[in-house]
C-alpha cells in the first residue's frame, strides 16, 4: 500500500480541503474528451476525416460508453486502497496518453478502442476520483464545499467548450485533442502528484478542523454491500441516473425536440444559455437548501421540478414557454448535481467512499448512454417525442414520492460493524 505524506505540502492560512476542491473541479473539467458534449465538439470533422458512417459511429459511442462505465467501479476500489493522489495522477496520465493516441490515429478500429478508453478514463474514472477526493476532506461543510466545487467546474466547462470549439474550427480536431492531452499531462497530473493527499487524517488534520466535536454526528462508515442494501442508495442512485438519462437524451436532440414545436435553431441556442445559467443558480441554491433540509427532501423538490419541465415540454408554444421550461430544467439539474456530489459521503461515511461513489457513477453513465437511444427509438416509432416525455414524467413523479418518504441512513448499530 502506498505511503502518504503525513502533513500538507505547504502551510496555508485556510483549510487544506479547499485545495482539493479546486483540483477536483479542474479534474472534472479534464473529463471533457470523455464526455458526450466534448466528443460532440469533434464529431462532424472526425466523421469527415475518417469517413465513418453516422449510424456506425453512434453504435461505437453507445458500446464505448457502456464498457467505459465499468471503470467507475474499478477505480473506486483503487481510491479506497491507494488514495486519491496516486489514482488521480495515474488516471490523468492515462487519459492524456489516450487523447494523444486518438489525435494521431486514422484507423476506425483504433478510434473505437480509444473512444472507449476516453469514456473509461474520462467520463467514468476521472469523474469518480474528482468527486471522491472532495468528499474525503469535508464533513460539516460538505454541502457548501460541493456547491463551490460544482460552481467552479461549471465555470470551467463554460470556458473550455467555446475555447476547444474555436481550436477545432481554426486548426482541426486533431490539434484540439493534442492540446487537451498536453494540458492533462503537464497541467493536471503534476498538480495531482504535488498537492493532492489521501485524507485529512493522513496529514494529521481533523476534517473541517472539528472532528472531535462532531464525532457523535458523523455517519458510520458503510461498506459497499451495506450501502447498496439501504433503500436510500437506490432512490438517490436511480433518481440521479434517470436525470442523466433525460439530460443526455435532451442534450443530443434538443434542437430536434424544439423543431417539433416549430422553433428554429436560434431558440435552441438561447435555451442552452438559460439552462447553463439557471443550473448555476441551482448549484448555489441547492447547496444552501441542503444545509437547512434533509437531503431526501431536496431530492424530492428536484424531481418535482424535473417532472414539471418534462410534462410541459411537449406543449411549449412561445419563446416565454421555452425560457420557463429551460429555467426549470436547469434549476432541477443544479439541485441534482449538488445532491449527487454530496449525498454519498454524508450518508455512508468516507472509508469506502470510492467504491460507493464509483457504483453510483456507473449507474449514471449507463443511463446517460441509453438516454439518446431511448429518445431516438421513441420518435422513430411514434413520430414524436411526447410519449417518452409523458412516461418519464410519471417515473420521475414516483421517484419524487419515494425520495420524500425514504429513510436516510444513520449510524449503524455496533453489531453491524
Amino acid at each position: 500500500m502506498a505511503t502518504e505524506i503525513r502533513q500538507p505540502p505547504v502551510a496555508l492560512p485556510f483549510y487544506y480541503g479547499w485545495v482539493h476542491v479546486f483540483i477536483g473541479a479542474l479534474a472534472m473539467v479534464g473529463t471533457l474528451p470523455g464526455r458526450t458534449q466534448g466528443l460532440g465538439l469533434i464529431t462532424e470533422p472526425l466523421l469527415r476525416d475518417l469517413q465513418i458512417d453516422r449510424v456506425h459511429f453512434a453504435r461505437i459511442n453507445l458500446w464505448a460508453t457502456l464498457i467505459g462505465a465499468l471503470f467507475s467501479i474499478g477505480v473506486g476500489r483503487l481510491i479506497d486502497r491507494f488514495g486519491s493522489r496516486i489514482v488521480l495522477t495515474a488516471v490523468t496520465v492515462s487519459l492524456a496518453l489516450v487523447v494523444f493516441g486518438m489525435s494521431a490515429t486514422s484507423s476506425i478500429a483504433a478510434i473505437a478502442i480509444l473512444i472507449t478508453l476516453t469514456r473509461g478514463f474520462g467520463q467514468s474514472a476521472l469523474s469518480v476520483v474528482s468527486i471522491t477526493m472532495v468528499g474525503q476532506w469535508f464533513v460539516r461543510r460538505l454541502n457548501f464545499a460541493m456547491a463551490v466545487y460544482t460552481i467552479a467546474l461549471s465555470i470551467g466547462f463554460m470556458l473550455a467548450f467555446p475555447l476547444i470549439g474555436a481550436i477545432v474550427l481554426q486548426s482541426g480536431w486533431r490539434t484540439a485533442w493534442w492540446i487537451i492531452g498536453l494540458a492533462l499531462l503537464v497541467g493536471l497530473a503534476p498538480l495531482a502528484l504535488l498537492l493532492v493527499r489521501r485524507s485529512p487524517e493522513s496529514c494529521s488534520i481533523d476534517p473541517d478542523g472539528e472532528l472531535a466535536r462532531l464525532s457523535n454526528e458523523l455517519p458510520t462508515d458503510y461498506t459497499l454491500r451495506e450501502a447498496v442494501s439501504t433503500p436510500s442508495f437506490w432512490v438517490f442512485g436511480i433518481s440521479s441516473a434517470l436525470y442523466g438519462l433525460i439530460a443526455s437524451g435532451i442534450a443530443l436532440f434538443n434542437e430536434s425536440i424544439l423543431a417539433e414545436r416549430q422553433f428554429d435553431a436560434s431558440t435552441y441556442y438561447r435555451s442552452l444559455v438559460i439552462v447553463a445559467l439557471t443550473s448555476l443558480v441551482g448549484n448555489f441554491l441547492g447547496g444552501w437548501i441542503a444545509s437547512k433540509w434533509k437531503m431526501n427532501r431536496l431530492l424530492a423538490l428536484a424531481m418535482v421540478l424535473l417532472a414539471g419541465s418534462l410534462a410541459a415540454l411537449p406543449h411549449v408554444s412561445t419563446q416565454l414557454h421555452v425560457a420557463i421550461y429551460a429555467a426549470v430544467m436547469g434549476l432541477a439539474g443544479g439541485f441534482v448535481i449538488v445532491i449527487f456530489f454530496s449525498f454519498w459521503s454524508a450518508a455512508y461515511g468516507r472509508k469506502h467512499l470510492g467504491k460507493i461513489q464509483g457504483t453510483a457513477q456507473a449507474l449514471t453513465v449507463i443511463a446517460s448512454a441509453l438516454g439518446p437511444l431511448i429518445l431516438a427509438e421513441t420518435v422513430s416509432r411514434t413520430g414524436s417525442y411526447a410519449t417518452i416525455f409523458y412516461l418519464l414524467t410519471v417515473v420521475v413523479t414516483v421517484l419524487a414520492l419515494l425520495a420524500w418518504i425514504v429513510k436516510l441512513p444513520g449510524k449503524k448499530n455496533e453489531s453491524h460493524n
